[in-house]
């Protein structure tokens, strides 16, 4: 069998004393991915990243996983990915990585001519920062968030004329502001997979309600979503702009104040797959990961 380890964190598991609330993710997504890379002949190990006995070499390809604890030890995940890089074949490629790891990356796809959501960019989350944001914005409401992060980590709805957030709720360093966008909280967010750049499933992610954060751990829940014709090809042609073939992609849009879909951001590091609404999702990874193999 071809030994392929699946990256994760500490924090992933039940019995960790630092357990996160949604650990459920991670063995929804583990119990989708096994058996069917399995059947295709491929033994899939969850390995904790900075477990001090990880041996990249032992594995003929690493994927990056649910490595949700990265964005708060970005020095370390980074040095382990070079590592990795130099001993095995690494899933998603190293420089892809490095290049999805900051948002500013969203500053590459605008270029390219990417539906996006208007941003700006800034050193630091202060008090000027953000009350210029509402002026340039031309909005009320506002969303700020860390250009290294996920999962809504010090990430923060700020409305003007209200107190700021705690330090500690706002991005520790450079960031980007956006208009809150209704829809996120009366329609949703939605997530379109890919492997291999072959289409999988689309998950809309619903926020609980008075939030407007997606994700479990806020309460946020997600349905199947089948999407249009139109709503894939939109997808399809942000996945377009990025530089390489992906085993996983997945790309999170919103629709924006003009009616249409627009991109939160493409996920290319350790993205949650949603196995729930993608009931063939292990074997249509699994497809991709041999064929990546086989390349």
């Amino acid at each position: 069998m071809t030994r392929i380890a699946f990256l994760t964190a500490a924090c992933m598991f039940r019995d960790n004393p630092d357990a996160r609330a949604d650990t459920f993710e991670y063995e929804h997504e583990i119990g989708a991915l096994q058996p069917a890379c399995a059947a295709a002949g491929l033994t899939l190990e969850p390995v904790i990243w900075d477990a001090p006995d990880f041996d990249p070499s032992a594995y003929d390809a690493v994927v990056v996983g649910t490595c949700w604890d990265y964005m708060e030890k970005p020095d370390n995940f980074m040095a382990m990915l070079e590592r990795t890089d130099r001993a095995t074949r690494l899933f998603n490629p190293l420089d892809m990585i490095r290049w999805n790891s900051r948002k500013t990356y969203l500053k590459d796809l605008a270029e390219d001519g990417a539906p996006m959501i208007p941003t700006l960019w800034a050193d630091r989350a202060d008090a000027a920062t953000i009350a210029g944001a509402f002026d340039a914005l031309d909005c009320g409401d506002i969303v700020v968030k860390p250009v290294l992060g996920a999962g809504a980590w010090r990430q923060a709805r700020v409305k003007k004329g209200k107190p700021l957030p705690p330090a500690d709720d706002l991005p520790p360093a450079d960031c980007m502001i956006q208009p809150f966008l209704p829809a996120v909280a009366e329609e949703g967010e939605y997530a379109f997979l890919f492997f291999g750049g072959e289409f999988s499933h689309c998950a809309r992610k619903i926020p609980a309600t008075g939030d407007y954060r997606v994700q479990s751990s806020y309460g946020g829940y997600e349905k199947i979503h089948h999407p249009t014709e139109a709503e894939l090809a939109l997808a399809r042609s942000v996945l377009d702009f990025v530089d390489g073939d992906p085993l996983y992609a997945r790309v999170d849009m919103l629709r924006g104040l003009d009616g249409q879909l627009a991109l939160i951001e493409i996920e290319l590091i350790e993205p949650y797959l949603y196995p729930e609404q993608g009931p063939d999702m292990g074997e249509v990874f699994a497809r991709a990961l041999t064929r990546k193999l086989a390349g």
